[in-house]
């Protein structure tokens, strides 16, 4: 079922309008969807390595462009909207200290932390909570996510037969790989919602003063 399962996405990946489905999944990701982009991306570079960098292009482009919706609901819409939906995607947790980050930090966590498994929209619509320097985030988001995909891009177009070859032969050892790593994800999101007491404490504090 998983051979069956890889063989009908990596045609899908093929097809003409597989880069708008690309630009989609990385846009929505960035402001609200829970899946990411990557897996798609993986593929598109594996069935057609010669336009790797391009499709990666796609994904960083749609990626930054759909961080700005999440700013959007964080500036503009987080009482209404942005509250539930960090509360649906399980971010409530992080989203006090990540505010904290933010806000300390700037620039450097949306680097960092956007080029890890940790979800960028908890990120992207912190940013718009805090109000933090539109251009500056622009700036970063761009960096980060340029080190998110466009590494991938890179990498299938230098070693795409190989790497096909591989996952052929391997497919269910780069189907756990690939788990793990999402698992990684949602582990370094529990983190950031960790801390001593008293650093959780200040963050909550930050972020409630601003929400009364």
């Amino acid at each position: 079922m998983l051979r069956s399962l890889y063989e009908w996405t990596m045609a899908k990946a093929a097809h003409r309008h597989a880069g708008w489905w690309l630009a989609a999944f990385a846009f929505m990701e960035a402001s609200f969807f829970p899946v990411p982009p990557h897996p798609l991306l993986g593929l598109m570079c594996l069935a057609e390595p010669k336009k790797a960098i391009r499709y990666a292009a796609i994904a960083t482009l749609a990626s930054v462009a759909g961080g700005l919706l999440g700013y959007a609901i964080g500036h503009f819409a987080y009482a209404a909207f942005g509250e539930a939906l960090l509360r649906a995607l399980h971010l409530s947790e992080s989203f006090p200290k990540a505010a904290c980050y933010l806000r300390d930090y700037g620039a450097e966590i949306i680097i960092v932390k956007g080029a890890t498994p940790i979800p960028f929209k908890l990120l992207t619509i912190t940013a718009g909570f805090i109000g933090m320097n539109l251009l500056v985030f622009v700036g970063a988001s761009i960096i980060s996510r340029s080190i998110s995909f466009m590494i991938v891009g890179v990498l299938f177009r230098l070693f795409g037969a190989p790497i096909k070859a591989v996952i052929d032969k391997h497919l269910g050892k780069v189907t756990v790989a690939f788990v793990v790593a999402i698992l990684a994800g949602f582990l370094a999101v529990s983190m950031l919602g960790g801390g001593s007491k008293q650093t959780s404490e200040k963050c909550a504090s930050a972020v409630a003063a601003k929400t009364v």
